[in-house]
């Protein structure tokens, strides 16, 4: 996704990955898994995922701003709540439009009051920005774009030293390498025995590929599954951060906005709902925030007591179950 025109670059994996930057040798053409046949549409929206309020007069979490590696944060970061409370990770960079884009950890008690790891940035060494994370196995693996918005995967034995495993390789229903270009905000969901991968290039639509092996990724059709419009809040631009299963549907958080007009460039966070990963349905009252608060890059945290959304980007923002 895109928030200002620069270079740039829910939810479990598993197995022993093995990628690289270098695509496949030739051979045997890689189909997508076949998906489920679509089951009857239900309608509605829960209102445990659409009603949310801002807690406090303020953001969680922020850039430590001038003098240090966190100028400023953007884009996703990612939450994973385990006994021992909150990590998130996320991407900070000096606040120019072309500084590396560097990975940080922060750990909270109760997702609230946030303390910065004393080895940040974790990640210095290469571009890491837009990411989500999952634990599997006794290790974490992350999905993320890398320079120049394309996908990348990451993997670490405790969430703090992290290995870069390399480029994301996504083809298209043919087989063939996907056109050359960006490929970024990556949003994997594991469906039963199926590995799904939505990913957006260049904010212009939502694509989704499928793999049975986690190293090539095969769109399930070559258009979009999920496009802008035609609402105002996200006529233009869209990207997808995380995907859901929730009371037999699925949900999927994504931002959106305009690049026009009194609220260009000002991104929103919205709730996408499907029976078959598909084909999408909006809410009908998206967006979930104002756009005017240009909140994006929003995920759904489970605290075991209820679901929690949080807002990553320019600074991390809580809201709460409440009235709309």
């Amino acid at each position: 996704m895109r928030h200002i025109p620069v270079r740039r670059l829910s939810l479990l994996f598993a197995a022993a990955l093995v990628f690289s930057g270098c695509r496949p040798a030739a051979g045997p053409v890689p189909t997508a898994p076949a998906l489920e046949q679509p089951v009857p549409k239900q309608s509605g929206f829960p209102q445990e995922l659409v009603s949310f309020v801002q807690q406090g007069d303020g953001p969680v979490f922020q850039a430590a701003g001038a003098g240090h590696w966190d100028v400023k944060i953007r884009e996703r970061g990612w939450i994973i709540r385990e006994d021992s409370g909150y990590k998130l990770w996320y991407t900070g960079y000096d606040g120019t439009a072309n500084g590396r884009r560097m990975l940080g950890l922060v750990t909270s008690p109760d997702g609230v009051t946030w303390t910065r790891h004393p080895g940040n940035p974790l990640v210095r060494d290469h571009w890491v920005e837009d990411v989500m994370v999952v634990k599997d196995g006794g290790r974490y693996l992350m999905f993320a774009e890398g320079e120049n918005d394309r996908a990348q995967l990451l993997t670490s034995p405790d969430g703090m030293t992290w290995e870069k495993l390399g480029r994301i390789d996504v083809r298209l229903a043919s087989g063939a390498p996907v056109p050359d270009g960006p490929y970024g905000t990556p949003a994997a969901f594991k469906d039963g025995d199926r590995w799904l991968l939505f990913y957006e290039r260049s904010d212009k639509g939502v694509w989704l590929a499928a793999s049975n092996d986690l190293k090539v990724w095969t769109n399930v059709r070559d258009e979009p599954v999920l496009v802008p419009g035609p609402g105002a809040y996200d006529r233009d631009m869209i990207a997808l951060n995380q995907v859901i299963k929730h009371g037999g549907r699925y949900y999927a958080y994504y931002h959106g906005c305009a690049t026009s007009g009194p609220d260009a460039r000002k991104w929103s966070t919205a709730i996408a709902a499907s029976d078959d990963l598909v084909n999408w349905e909006k809410f009908p009252g998206n967006p979930l925030l104002p756009v005017a608060e240009n909140k994006s890059s929003g995920i759904l945290v489970d605290t075991g007591a209820g679901f929690r959304l949080y807002t990553m980007h320019p600074a991390v923002y809580l809201h709460v179950p409440g009235p709309r």
